[in-house]
């Protein structure tokens, strides 16, 4: 049986677990093994972020047409 894909994360979760990220780097304390797995999160919801707002900017491009 196949796994169950998670489901896509909206902006708004996005935006708030990144911002959870951002707070446990500043505060330090973690292994370097700790910071790197924070930070590639960190990367991935920044990515998940920039695809929504890219998505709203070429609706309102094309609604603007």
């Amino acid at each position: 049986m196949p796994a169950k894909q998670p489901e896509p994360l909206s902006y708004e979760q996005a935006r708030a677990e990144l911002a959870e990220v951002v707070q446990k780097l500043e505060s330090g304390g973690g292994t370097l093994e700790e910071s790197l797995a924070l930070w590639e999160r960190g990367e991935k919801l920044a990515q998940i972020c920039q695809h929504w707002l890219d998505g709203a900017k070429a609706k309102l491009d094309a609604a603007g047409s």
